[in-house]
């Protein structure tokens, strides 16, 4: 479990799962030959063979007064998934969860930066064959844009299982408010449209007494990218915007003091943005002590 401190805002990450290597289905670019050579990614993001480290968790940020818990992983007993290890987890997330001091009934936020499959899993949890909604004292904030176009696709079989299970219901159960890309949620926390990946994903900004931070969502998958912006996910909805979006938004972190928390960087999952000949690194809290 992490903690980071930004001002009067806490940032806890609650880990479902980690994972070493077989990211090939999410950057088919990323072989072990070509991630080598950026070896400021090890021990943290890969490890000493090559294979890439990452991490699907979710995010508690604790505001003086709201607390927010942002992208809810896979969740438990969700079926249909294309990835087979996904399917019918019986994961200690809601435990560790409580563990760390937030039961679900303490949440009155849950932010989606957008829809797939391991971003609002844990919005709903299966009770007596009914899927029903885990926060249920909370609003869940979803992109209109988002929402829109999850709601009408066809083509990806998945996807609409997605949406049938974990948001659905959450509709159905009068909790969601479809908010802008650029939305404020409290004065401390607001949203940072970062197309690409999907057509609304959205970053979150945390501003307070003069500190900041970014937490990314999808718009990258691992600090490789940071390396190589050119390498877009299979799974991005618009690569070539996704590719602009990535190259704007390490421009604009770069040498500055905004930490930058990685939705699924393993380890200590969050860092500094410098910039590395003519592309960029990521330069964790310890290498800056050290």
């Amino acid at each position: 479990m992490r903690h980071w401190r930004i001002g009067e805002v806490r940032v806890t990450k609650i880990v479902e799962h980690e994972m070493t290597g077989g990211m090939g289905f999410i950057l088919p670019q990323a072989t072990r030959e070509a991630v080598l050579p950026y070896r400021w990614m090890a021990p943290h993001f890969m490890d000493e063979s090559g294979r890439l480290k990452a991490s699907i968790h979710a995010l508690v940020v604790e505001t003086p007064s709201r607390r927010i818990i942002v992208d809810t992983c896979l969740g438990n007993d969700k079926q249909g998934r294309a990835v087979p290890s996904w399917n019918g987890l019986q994961g200690p997330f809601l435990r560790d969860l409580e563990a760390a001091g937030f039961h679900p009934e303490s949440i009155d936020t849950v932010l989606c930066t957008h829809l797939h499959v391991d971003h609002v899993g844990w919005n709903t949890r299966l009770v007596e064959g009914r899927w029903v909604p885990t926060f249920r004292r909370a609003r869940y904030l979803m992109g209109r844009i988002e929402f829109t176009h999850w709601q009408h696709q066809q083509e990806r079989a998945e996807q609409r299982l997605v949406f049938a299970d974990s948001v659905q219901p959450v509709l159905d159960a009068g909790l969601v408010d479809l908010i802008e890309t650029e939305h404020r949620i409290c004065p401390e926390v607001s949203l940072v449209p970062t197309l690409g990946h999907t057509p609304g994903h959205v970053s979150v900004r945390i501003s307070s007494l003069g500190e900041t931070a970014l937490i990314t969502g999808d718009c990258l998958h691992h600090p490789v990218q940071m390396a190589r912006p050119d390498w877009s996910s299979k799974v991005d909805f618009d690569p070539v915007q996704a590719i602009s979006t990535r190259r704007d938004l390490f421009t604009a972190l770069a040498e500055t003091p905004t930490l930058m928390i990685g939705t699924h960087f393993a380890g200590p999952s969050a860092g500094l943005v410098r910039r590395d000949g003519e592309a960029f690194r990521l330069v964790v809290p310890e290498q800056l002590e050290a």
